[in-house]
């Protein structure tokens, strides 16, 4: 029985009705080059310790791994941006980047489900992949063809800019691949490089996963102390290398659910309960799903934006000062020093903890 094949229109009419913004179609043939330039920055360190794609360089860059019979990937985008969120004016609050303000993966699988589905019902076989170390998503959008690579290592589309996240449908259907990949557009401009907090955009699309705050939040073991002033109000993620991009200045807006979070309020994440911290960050990525990272960064960042007066930040800080976990105890030492509360630090010379006695003996930034 000869099974049908949907052609690129039709895959696009539906993803299209499910909220996807771009639908292209490539092969699912291995991505020899992207192999290997994981594996020479993971040789390099450049990685930071991160797993995902890194992790199993071959398999994130083998379609067949995935799905052994593969031949094409449908790969699909969805926008993320809205308009900017207000602060709340009463607690001092962490800035989530925009693409963990609601959950946009989720609205990125249902349209790449639809289109999976479409699949299915023809015969064929599918495998839906989004945010999963199981494909390289941006390698797969530029080949078929839906931008280009920008400087800062995120893929940019052609008018619309980089809000957006990537996924694709791996099928063994036959389906005609869309168009070349889209020429570079970044011409001689270096913003995003300039840009960056730390300096860790190191060469157009060569990122330094040591030096990105981004990375620095989600892994796990001390905040470097050079980094942490760079950090400003950031809790999760770091949009600047987006935010100083032009073409994302022109980028269209997705229409508000209401449901978004650009704030997360640090007295909330400092929180000693914690099924409370991950009713507002559990969405996030957190090492080994210990919520101690969370409050790690929670006290980085009071230490850059709270106010030493706060009777509450004082009470957040005399909580920590005293955590059984040195981890926590080390940070707030940080953050008390950072915010000139020095009085806070009475008896904490005696700590025996390398980690805490190392904070106490650095200079203050």
């Amino acid at each position: 029985m000869t099974l049908a094949i949907p052609t690129l229109e039709e895959l696009q009419a539906i993803g299209q009705a499910a909220g996807l913004d771009a639908l292209e179609v490539t092969t699912a043939e291995p991505f020899v080059e992207v192999r290997a330039t994981l594996e020479r920055r993971k040789a390099e360190g450049l990685h930071g310790g991160m797993a995902f794609t890194y992790r199993r360089p071959e398999r994130s860059a083998t379609p067949t791994l995935a799905l052994p019979d593969a031949r094409s990937l449908a790969v699909g985008a969805r926008s993320y941006l809205v308009e900017d969120g207000i602060a709340p004016g009463t607690t001092p609050q962490g800035r989530i980047a925009r693409y963990a303000w609601d959950d946009h993966y989720g609205a990125l699988r249902a349209g790449l489900d639809a289109v999976a589905r479409r699949l299915r019902a023809d015969g064929w076989h599918t495998r839906v992949l989004v945010d999963d170390n199981a494909l390289v998503d941006r390698a797969a959008a530029h080949r078929a063809g839906i931008g280009w690579w920008g400087k800062n290592a995120n893929l940019l589309l052609p008018g619309l800019g980089s809000w957006y996240v990537l996924g694709s449908v791996v099928t063994n259907a036959p389906l005609a691949a869309s168009d070349e990949p889209v020429a570079d557009r970044c011409g001689p401009c270096t913003r995003c490089l300039d840009g960056c907090p730390t300096g860790a955009i190191v060469a157009p699309g060569v990122v330094d996963a040591r030096r990105c705050l981004s990375w620095l939040l989600q892994a796990d073991g001390i905040f470097p102390v050079e980094h942490r002033v760079a950090l400003g109000d950031r809790i999760y993620g770091c949009d600047e290398c987006q935010e100083v991009c032009p073409p994302n200045r022109r980028a269209p807006l997705r229409p508000t659910t209401g449901a978004e979070t650009p704030w997360a309020s640090l007295l909330v994440l400092l929180d000693p309960d914690d099924a409370v911290v991950l009713a507002l960050a559990g969405r996030w990525y957190i090492p080994r799903r210990e919520v101690r990272y969370v409050r790690r960064n929670a006290l980085v960042v009071l230490g850059n934006i709270g106010d030493a007066t706060d009777p509450e930040v004082e009470t957040a800080l005399r909580v920590y000062l005293a955590h059984p976990d040195a981890l926590l105890r080390a940070h707030a030492v940080w953050s008390a020093r950072r915010l000139g509360r020095e009085d806070l630090l009475v008896g904490l010379h005696q700590d025996a903890d390398p980690l805490v006695r190392a904070e106490l003996s650095t200079p203050i930034s």
